[in-house]
């Protein structure tokens, strides 16, 4: 059986089930779904109707999951919507492949929901997600730092560690040939002034770093409201809030509704409108470019010209 990028062995999958349902489960359909570019995604469905989520990598030490496995336990045990982690395994050398097993939540991600909503309900939709989000970042810590099951390195001031976030990416930058001479000039500028351009007074908040529609599973409850039934694929990390707000405006997740609904308990001020947003929205764009290819090109010029007036 071929899904994604590797072959799956149906024995693997249904040894996988068993270890999670019983020896009697019987699994009957596998579906792909939608993966990242080191895993296949399946929906697996067991004879008597049970259903589940897989996330696997064919003969790769995928160290990923464990940490995904940690962030959704963190965010499902501080209140917020996660699907439940039923199983993890990172390859080893007797058994090679890594996967991630979670509980199959019912829903349409963020996009459909749109499409189904009335005006009002729109609205409505963009206030439970500020909530959500204003929830999520009320977890403060002293430092700023990856969230991990093991610990990962701590920085004192958020233009270093948003810098080290984004070195990799940046080193990239410089050699590509998308790009012009003078848009990587202008990146390596604005990359050695972040110490300035990201000044602020907060404290590090905890963020979900990649909330935007396809992560984001709703549902529409009997009250007549839209609900979060699930947040997926957590990257989290103790970061300055804002940047998750700007990346949620870059990728047309927010609207008008969630920014008044979440400046009742977080403030944007005029150097997040001014200056910060300006480069929180141009690094995404960045890794995009690097990750997606020609598409995310044009998108990143515009990003550029607005952010050159800063430097």
């Amino acid at each position: 059986m071929s899904y994604g990028d590797g072959e799956i062995p149906w024995s693997l999958l249904r040894r996988i089930v068993q270890q999670w349902a019983g020896n009697s489960a019987e699994l009957v359909e596998v579906t792909p779904l939608r993966g990242g570019s080191i895993n296949t995604t399946l929906l697996l469905q067991l004879k008597d109707g049970t259903k589940a989520v897989i996330k696997v990598s064919v003969h790769r030490a995928n160290l990923e999951y464990e940490r995904e496995a940690h962030q959704l336990n963190l965010l499902r045990d501080l209140g917020l919507p996660t699907p439940r982690v039923i199983d993890w395994q990172v390859g080893s050398l007797d058994h090679p492949n890594s996967y991630l097993l979670l509980e199959y939540v019912e829903g349409v991600n963020l996009n459909h929901a749109k499409q189904q909503c009335s005006p009002g309900q729109a609205d409505q939709l963009q206030t439970t997600l500020a909530e959500a989000l204003a929830k999520l970042h009320a977890n403060t810590s002293d430092r700023y730092a990856r969230v991990t099951p093991n610990g990962s390195p701590q920085f004192d001031e958020w233009p270093t560690f948003y810098r080290h976030i984004y070195d990799p990416v940046v080193k990239e930058v410089e050699h590509d040939p998308q790009l012009h001479l003078r848009q990587r000039k202008l990146i390596h500028r604005i990359h050695e002034r972040l110490d300035t351009l990201l000044a602020h007074a907060d404290c590090p908040r905890l963020v979900h770093w990649d909330f935007w529609s396809s992560n984001l599973l709703l549902r529409h409850g009997d009250d007549g409201h839209w609900h979060i039934a699930a947040v997926f694929d957590p990257q989290c990390k103790y970061a300055h809030a804002e940047a998750e707000i700007a990346y949620l405006d870059l990728f047309h997740t927010s609207a008008p509704a969630f920014n008044k609904a979440y400046q009742q308990t977080f403030k944007l001020d005029e150097g997040y409108h001014r200056v910060r947003k300006l480069i929180y929205q141009l690094y995404p764009l960045l890794n995009h470019v690097q990750l997606f290819g020609a598409g995310y090109v044009k998108p990143l010029s515009a990003a550029l010209d607005r952010a050159a007036v800063l430097v």
